[in-house]
């Protein structure tokens, strides 16, 4: 977990907060100082405060949204206004509170956020795996795995391909295999994860 307030009072009340809670955290100054730490593994967060000097708060989402996707944001402001709230919620922050505020209030957003932050995590382990099985496919399994999923019969296959239907049971079997796909439904489904195959 991550804490980027100027405040060196809050910075620290927020950073042993967390600590107490059971999480570990990471307090910094500034934004500049929390770009130079490499990304943590597993689920994580940041308590970002709008306001900091430099590059603000803000400008910090939108930089980072593409490379950290997997950390939720929860912005914390002594003078939010709507606008802004409404430009970090569109970004996809969160949460976002106005200090002063309660830990009542902070924790359970954390708690919330940290939750967020392992589906996602689990989410983009699970599709890397799903890439690296369909890497392991040869052209020709591609090939036969495409067509199946679009919803031709073996015979259909084996005629765009000009290959036998014996072929075809053949390399469907082994996609069916090195997918891990356990029905026709399955491979459909992995297919459209993948975003070879429309919904």
């Amino acid at each position: 977990m991550y804490v980027i307030d100027d405040d060196a009072s809050v910075r620290e009340a927020l950073a042993d907060l967390i600590q107490l809670t059971g999480w570990n955290a990471r307090a910094f100054a500034s934004a500049a100082e929390f770009l130079e730490v490499a990304p943590a593994a597993g689920p994580t967060c940041l308590v970002l405060d709008v306001g900091l000097p430099g590059l603000n708060g803000l400008d910090l989402q939108e930089m980072i949204a593409g490379e950290r996707a997997e950390m939720p944001i929860i912005f914390i402001t002594g003078n939010g206004d709507v606008p802004m709230t409404v430009r970090a919620m569109k970004a996809g922050a969160a949460e976002f509170l106005t200090k002063p505020f309660d830990e009542d209030v902070l924790l359970p957003a954390i708690e919330t956020a940290l939750q967020r932050s392992l589906a996602v995590s689990n989410e983009k382990i699970a599709l890397q795996a799903l890439r690296d099985r369909r890497a392991s496919l040869s052209r020709r399994e591609c090939e036969v795995m495409d067509l199946v999923v679009s919803g031709l019969l073996n015979k259909q296959v084996g005629g765009e391909l000009g290959i036998s239907e014996i072929t075809v049971k053949a390399h469907r079997g082994r996609v069916m295999e090195k997918m891990q796909a356990k029905s026709l439904a399955d491979l459909v489904r992995m297919s459209q994860r993948l975003g070879l195959h429309p919904a």
